[in-house]
């Protein structure tokens, strides 16, 4: 049995810890969980954090919930703070600009349409559609911290406590 996604969490530029295969429907990713399992990043170790990230870190506790469903990916958020959210069937594809949505606490978001993303696929290969660096098949989540065009940190990569949820692409 293969993965339906993959994790790497992220502080800044820097990967922590090794990528997190997923076999389940759903997986916690959280840094503390009373009983949990799943991701525990709390449990990752890494050479130096700054105090940004220490801080950022403590506030992820319970977390969110990643869950494959029927129509797509689901994330619910468990924290006490917000989660941000950036995936290819959130974007406007008519736009250039990056869509981050804002998910507050005990809240819950489909972050990936699995309908949507073929429809997307199919003109990504038409020739007058512009294409720019994205992943199809990527979503990134940042902890506590936005980014984009509403914030100051432009660059996901700015953001202390992140991770990058890589799906696996059905063999056709």
């Amino acid at each position: 049995m293969n993965p339906w996604c993959s994790i790497a969490y992220w502080e800044n530029r820097t990967r922590v810890g090794r990528m997190f295969p997923v076999m389940s429907d759903f997986v916690n990713i959280f840094y503390e969980l009373p009983h949990g399992d799943g991701f525990c990043l709390g449990h990752l170790q890494t050479e130096s954090r700054s105090e940004n990230v220490i801080r950022t870190r403590t506030k992820i506790g319970y977390g969110l919930v990643l869950s494959k469903e029927l129509d797509g990916v689901w994330i619910y958020n468990r924290s006490n703070y917000a989660l941000f959210i950036n995936s290819p069937t959130l974007d406007d594809p008519q736009s250039r600009t990056l869509t981050v949505v804002k998910v507050l606490p005990g809240f819950s978001i489909k972050a990936f349409d699995y309908t949507l993303a073929e429809i997307l696929e199919v003109t990504r290969k038409e020739p007058d559609v512009p294409v720019g660096p994205t992943d199809p098949n990527s979503l990134r989540i940042s902890f506590v911290k936005g980014w984009g065009g509403r914030y100051t940190r432009q660059l996901i990569t700015s953001c202390p406590c992140w991770v990058e949820i890589i799906l696996s692409v059905p063999s056709r």
